[in-house]
């Protein structure tokens, strides 16, 4: 995908066209609902099954029979190893040898990484990036954690200097991303059953494509290499129209199941698209939600009323002891 495309050639088209052009192209998907793929060894396929022993067996021969993966020993026979074996696995359509390499390598990064320790590390010079550029924040209705990405804040050239201006800025950056990503992987229950990925929503609000691609490659390529199977759904909100365009060109070598986990929502929708997914009390308040980042200081979010008024209605509605009449 080159992400340096430019719209003008639409520049003439009318809002209409645009809208229309968009909707067509990429579609949102007709079901909030994401069902989780199973993690029970005696649902998945037979085939499946047997490709689960071999990279077990593989993985016993190899120099990493006695490792671990976020706090979970990857043999002995604890079901929530076989959650994330089967994560690569199904990262490599079940083939146990690109399994094995995949989950290997995997495992030399995150030894080089320090990843296991990362979470807890006072990363210096990010302190404002918090709750701003990359963050968990709350559940979404199953029960998946919520990681929203905005990077409107880099259109400012002052700012994208000062944490991109560098190959070794860059790198610190990526670092603070992976932690971020790493404490969201920590509230999942790597149980057969339980909730076994997280949702992501991504802001394209005022993100400036060309200035962003070398380290949006790098964040993909880590996150696609290291964490499989780890995204129930991608949401994009404020999409701009012309991203259409771009998403035409790499969606065919796009595979199906990748791209049922898209949802694309244009701009002036965030509220409406996230409301399908996420209950108000944990959407943020820049996006029409109820949750600031203080919140989390007072207990969990106390449970948003939803209902529909219809046109012309009148209703007495009390918040926090004020009555208010909405007409």
């Amino acid at each position: 995908m080159d992400s340096s495309l430019s719209p003008t050639p639409f520049d003439h088209q009318n809002t209409e066209t645009k809208k229309t052009f968009m909707t067509s192209l990429i579609p949102l998907r007709s079901s909030n609902h994401f069902k989780e793929d199973t993690y029970f060894v005696s649902e998945v396929k037979p085939s499946e099954a047997k490709s689960l022993q071999d990279l077990k067996h593989k993985l016993s021969s190899s120099s990493f029979a006695s490792s671990s993966m976020w706090g979970v020993p990857l043999l002995g026979g604890d079901d929530r190893a076989d959650v994330i074996l089967l994560k690569f696995l199904r990262a490599r359509d079940f083939k146990v040898g690109d399994s094995l390499r995949m989950l290997e390598k995997c495992l030399e990064w995150r030894e080089e990484f320090k990843t296991e320790k990362l979470t807890e590390e006072d990363l210096l010079g990010f302190k404002d990036l918090e709750g701003k550029v990359a963050y968990m924040r709350g559940y979404d209705r199953e029960g998946h954690p919520v990681c929203y990405n905005a990077y409107g804040v880099f259109k400012e050239r002052e700012m994208y200097e000062r944490v991109f201006g560098d190959e070794e800025k860059l790198d610190k950056f990526l670092r603070w991303r992976v932690q971020v990503l790493e404490r969201g992987v920590k509230l999942l229950h790597f149980k057969p059953g339980g909730v076994n990925s997280i949702i992501q929503v991504t802001d394209l609000k005022d993100m400036p494509k060309r200035e962003l691609r070398v380290a949006s490659n790098k964040i993909l390529s880590l996150f696609q290499d290291n964490y499989p199977e780890m995204v129930a759904t991608k949401i994009f909100i404020n999409v701009p129209w012309y991203f259409s365009v771009i998403y035409s060109m790499f969606s065919p070598f796009l595979t199906h199941r990748t791209k049922s986990k898209f949802v694309m929502s244009k701009e002036g929708n965030a509220a409406e698209t996230l409301y399908k997914f996420i209950r108000p009390e944990d959407i943020p308040v820049q996006y029409g939600g109820l949750s600031r980042p203080t919140d989390s200081q007072n207990g969990p979010p106390k449970p948003a009323s939803e209902f529909s008024i219809k046109g012309g209605e009148k209703v007495n509605i009390q918040i926090e002891g004020i009555e208010t009449k909405l007409a």
